[in-house]
């Protein structure tokens, strides 16, 4: 919706927090092509799709890559058992891995907020000690985006979820709001990312290893515990 803000595109946003049925997506669907000849729908891991045999992690959140069927594919096997208004079929995408190991298309604003919020991290383990996490505040009034750095008590933010407010959902069920987009267009910064290149192909650092003395006992990531 940030490249289309003034609503030409035939395009519905679908969000768990929508409320909305895949049976109800269906007839939006229906009801834009007989409007445009064309419909682009965005869906949200989290809409209700009923059963796709979801897998979780150790802490009971869905595993939406590792699952049986992608929301995607859902919304995709749904939609061509419908009679379109218009030749063609329903086909889908998954971003997946893509839109987070692409560093060309990585925001500025976001790779810049990633490092600060990395080293305010280590500046709590080193004053506070553990049992914090490091957050990101957004600084309201300013007539430019700034943001600030804090901490929060880790049992306040750990396994927990955050949902998309109910303010920022445009009234069709199907859009988010102009407030929304304001909200979000500073986070995608003004310029691409530098990407330096060897012989054609990014350019990857060559870390040489060192390791600190260890002081702690062997740890064994969330996934690999058993019981």
């Amino acid at each position: 919706r940030l490249a289309d803000p003034r609503r030409e595109i035939p395009l519905q946003i679908y969000m768990a927090e929508s409320k909305l049925t895949l049976e109800q997506l269906g007839q939006n669907v229906l009801r834009q092509l007989e409007e445009d000849g064309r419909c682009i729908v965005v869906v949200s891991e989290g809409f209700d799709v009923g059963e796709f045999g979801a897998t979780r992690d150790s802490f009971g959140h869905i595993q939406y890559s590792a699952s049986q069927t992608t929301v995607a594919q859902a919304v995709v096997n749904y939609l061509n058992t419908l009679e379109f208004p218009v030749p063609g079929k329903a086909r889908g995408q998954v971003p997946g891995t893509d839109q987070r190991n692409a560093i060309a298309y990585a925001s500025t604003v976001d790779l810049d907020e990633a490092y600060n919020v990395g080293r305010h991290a280590v500046a709590i383990a080193r004053e506070s000690g553990n049992g914090f996490m490091a957050t990101i505040l957004r600084e309201r009034g300013r007539p430019s985006y700034q943001v600030r750095y804090d901490q929060v008590p880790l049992e306040k933010v750990a396994a927990k979820d955050r949902s998309f407010p109910e303010a920022w959902i445009a009234p069709s069920r199907i859009d988010v709001t102009d407030e929304f987009l304001a909200y979000a267009r500073p986070l995608i910064g003004n310029d691409w990312v530098s990407v330096p290149l060897v012989d054609g192909l990014a350019r990857f650092a060559k870390i040489t290893m060192k390791l600190a003395p260890k002081k702690l006992p062997e740890y064994v990531p969330q996934t690999y515990r058993k019981g």
